[in-house]
């Protein structure tokens, strides 16, 4: 196991690795779309999601963890 990593690691070039890396670093970055929006689409996201649920749970009239007791009563029983 030994031998074949030290055989791979042989076969990289380390240093043409550290060179791209180096050039990579000084070139200018010209702004994308995630540049120039990103936050903006994070931002009208996240305030889209909580309007809905704030409006779902006011508007829609969902009942949260109320109890049955006394609002259900047994129905009687029959005889066949």
């Amino acid at each position: 196991m030994f031998r074949l990593g030290r055989s791979m690691l042989s076969n990289l070039n380390i240093r043409s690795i550290q060179e791209m890396v180096a050039r990579s670093s000084h070139l200018k970055h010209s702004p994308d779309f995630h540049d120039k929006y990103g936050n903006a689409v994070l931002a009208s996201g996240t305030s889209f999601c909580i309007v809905s649920w704030f409006v779902y749970i006011t508007q829609i009239g969902v009942e949260w963890n109320l109890s049955p007791v006394g609002r259900v009563t047994p129905k009687t029983w029959k005889h066949h």
